[in-house]
Order: C-alpha cells, then sequence, then structure tokens
C-alpha cells in the first residue's frame, strides 16, 4: 500500500472507489466469502446504494440483520448519542441498559436470564455449554451428548460448527467436538432412536435458513417438547436467524406453539451492530455461576442501548403482524409464478418474511445475477434456493417488484 492510499483511508470519503476497495480486498482480506462484485456504500430503509451511484432494493438485509431497516433514525440517533456517553465498561461492573434489556427479552420470549455476546456462533456456544454442565449435574459425567439435525446451520466456532450437520463446513476442519449426533429434520423417530441416557440437548433451528429456508412442522416441534420433557432433556431452539419478529411472532418457535428451555439469538438485535444473547429458564438459567463463562464485549452499554432502540422500533411500528401480512402475499405470488413456470419452480416455502424458493433445475446463481442486475439483492444457497429475508418494512410492492424480475429472469 502506497503512502498516498494511507493517508486516504485515515478519514472517511464523500466517494468511495469501488475498484480500489475490491483490489484492496483481494490483496489484504482473507479470502473466507465469495463477494459479490459490488461495493454498497450507503443504506436507507429497504434500500442500498453501490459506490457507483446504482439502488438496489434489499431482500436479505444482510442475512436477517437490518431487521427495520438500514440506519433507522431511532437506532442511528441512538449509537450517536450512547457513542458520546459511554460506549464500554467491563463485566465487573453494571450498565445502564443490560439488565432493562434483559428484563425486555425476556418478557418477549418468555425466558428468565440473559448471557450476552456478539454474535449468534457464541450464543450457541454459550447454549451448548450450558447444556452440557446441565447434563452432568443432572445425570453425571457421561450426559453430554447433543442431538441437532442434517441440514442445520449453528455457527462456526468448533463447538457450533460440530453442532452444524454440514459436512461441507466439516470437513476441513476435522476431528470434531465430540458427543454430537444428527438426525434428519422433521423425523420424530430419527430423533427418538438418538436420545439416551447419555443425551442431554436437543438443538433446532424452528425453521433453517443456511440449508434454504426449511419451516419444522409444528407437530414435529411439539413432539421434540414433549420428548425433551418425558425424558429430562433441554429443548435449545436457535432463532438467531428466524427470530426478532420476522415470522409474525417474536420467536420462530412461537410460531409454531412451542417454549424452549434455551433460545440463542443475534443478526437482527440490534438492527446490524454486532450483538448476541442466550437466554434460557429454569435451572438451565442458573447452571452458569462466576468463572463458567464470559465475555469481553458482550451486553456493553452502546449495544444494548442499539438493541433497545430496535426493539422499541419493532413493537411501535407493529411490525410482527406487518411481517405476517407481507410475507403471505410474498409467498402467494411466489406460488402463483410456480404455477406459470411449472418445469422451473419445484417449492416456495418459509413463513412470514422469510422466505425460499427452489427450483428444479441448478439455476439459482444465474437467477441471482439476474436480479442483482435488476437491482434486487438476495442470497443464492446452494444451485437450486434462493433465499429472501428482507428489513420487516418491506411493501406488498416491493414483493411484487421481486416477483416481476424473477418472472422476467425464468422466462429468458
Amino acid at each position: 500500500m502506497t503512502t498516498e492510499t494511507l493517508v486516504q483511508t485515515k478519514t472517511l470519503p464523500d466517494t468511495f472507489d469501488g475498484n480500489l476497495i475490491q483490489s484492496l480486498d483481494r490483496q489484504y482480506v482473507m479470502g473466507t466469502y465469495g463477494r459479490q462484485p459490488i461495493v454498497f456504500v450507503r443504506g436507507e430503509g429497504a434500500r442500498l446504494w453501490d459506490s457507483e451511484g446504482k439502488e438496489y432494493l434489499d431482500f436479505l438485509a444482510g442475512i436477517a440483520v437490518v431487521g427495520i431497516g438500514h440506519c433507522h433514525p431511532k437506532v442511528a440517533n441512538t449509537i450517536a448519542k450512547q457513542a458520546h456517553t459511554l460506549m464500554h465498561v467491563s463485566n465487573l461492573f453494571h450498565n445502564p441498559f443490560q439488565a432493562p434489556l434483559a428484563e425486555k427479552l425476556c418478557g418477549l420470549t418468555g425466558m428468565e436470564r440473559v448471557f450476552f455476546c456478539n454474535s449468534g456462533a457464541e450464543a450457541n456456544e454459550c447454549a451448548l455449554k450450558i447444556a452440557r454442565k446441565w447434563g452432568k449435574q443432572q445425570r453425571g459425567a457421561e450426559c453430554f451428548e447433543i442431538v441437532t439435525f442434517t441440514g442445520s446451520f449453528h455457527g462456526r466456532t468448533m463447538g457450533t460448527v460440530t453442532a452444524t450437520a454440514q459436512p461441507k463446513y466439516q470437513a476441513p476442519f476435522e476431528p470434531l467436538v465430540p458427543g454430537f449426533h444428527y438426525a434428519p429434520y422433521n423425523d420424530i423417530e430419527a430423533v427418538k432412536s438418538l436420545v439416551s441416557e447419555r443425551t442431554c440437548a436437543i438443538m433446532i433451528e424452528p425453521i433453517q435458513g443456511e440449508s434454504g429456508i426449511n419451516p419444522a412442522t409444528p407437530e414435529f416441534l411439539q413432539a421434540l417438547r414433549t420428548l425433551c420433557d418425558t425424558n429430562n432433556i433441554l429443548l435449545i431452539c436457535d432463532e438467531v436467524q428466524c427470530g426478532m419478529g420476522r415470522t409474525g411472532h417474536f420467536l420462530g418457535c412461537q410460531t409454531l406453539g412451542v417454549v424452549p428451555d434455551i433460545v440463542t439469538m443475534a443478526k437482527g438485535i440490534a438492527d446490524g451492530f454486532p450483538m448476541g444473547a442466550c437466554l434460557a429458564r429454569g435451572s438451565a438459567g442458573t447452571t452458569l455461576v462466576p468463572g463458567d463463562h464470559g465475555c469481553t464485549f458482550g451486553g456493553q452499554a452502546l449495544a444494548c442501548a442499539t438493541s433497545l432502540a430496535t426493539l422499541e422500533v419493532i413493537l411501535e411500528e407493529n411490525l410482527m403482524p406487518h411481517s405476517k401480512r407481507v410475507g403471505h402475499h410474498f409467498l402467494q405470488a411466489l406460488k402463483a409464478l410456480q404455477n406459470e413456470f411449472p418445469n422451473s419452480i419445484k417449492e416456495a416455502r418459509g413463513i412470514g418474511l422469510m422466505v425460499g424458493l427452489e427450483f428444479s433445475l441448478p439455476i439459482a446463481k444465474n437467477l441471482l445475477a439476474h436480479l442483482l442486475a435488476s437491482g434486487i439483492v438476495a442470497n443464492a444457497v446452494g444451485d437450486t434456493v434462493l433465499r429472501f429475508v428482507p428489513p420487516m418494512i418491506v411493501t406488498e410492492e416491493d414483493c411484487d417488484q421481486v416477483v416481476d424480475a424473477l418472472r422476467n429472469g425464468l422466462a429468458s
């Protein structure tokens, strides 16, 4: 990097050279992402603008992160004010926002205690640690096994990548953490066959996200709850992607009629500010004691104030019923599109504003390129599924714009 470039990067410029940024990325950033050749420089509501000034309709929201839209005034003002007041103190002390946020989250989820962290993987890692310690307290040192599900995604730490039952994520990092078993999704008999005296928890995403938006059936999730109650096993619901209101309820498991013992959250919890939370009730909520777990930045004042502002927007602007209504419109429009292209579209599925469109042919990435060229941001899950998890503020007209673009792409 030249001295001139270093000088240029010391302050935030008014304009950005997209080609320069991509060149620097290739040279200095570890290649862990398959990035699109786009540099986004501004966001507002459900829209994004790239370094060339092109406007996009965002139907990905940073992968279900920017739930109330980009740069919502209440959130932006809260961040600015708090950044000038107090950003961080050690968790050896209190700050004014952590406990009130914990109270609010417990009220919305039915949980009783909260551990704050920075990401979904950290929240899930905390849940796994709670489950293992709880199991050993309940039934001894051999009670440490956890059942998860094929197609799941729980994170990229060694514990959570082991919980993630997808070999493509696991293979480079073997040997994995012992004690995990994998069952087919929505197959209660398969789960029962894996449960033993050594089982301390069952961990599930009520709606799988990374494998293409696959909802659990209410009957399956309720059967898991009964199985856990009968065998004194913890039920962990990973709500990192499906939580925060986008299914029409605050949690995906609430939409499906189940109360778990542990809930993990992140992504939309602070509308783009890095934050995660592991919530628990009953004895699971009091399992961890000082020294068992911690997080340097978890629950800092700036993050908690931002999350409180985000929750206020979700509730004040009635975004949960809005998500349910608009998501239903979007799903019905996609099903109508399936009737137009029965040889191309296999299934449109989802709950609320968490929607997947599966194709009979490996055309998802081609259609994604068409959407991007049309000014629409989405995500291809492999070769056959498009994922849509937009900000919860999108309208029916926005959904129709996406469907029209898909129709044009399929027709061509």
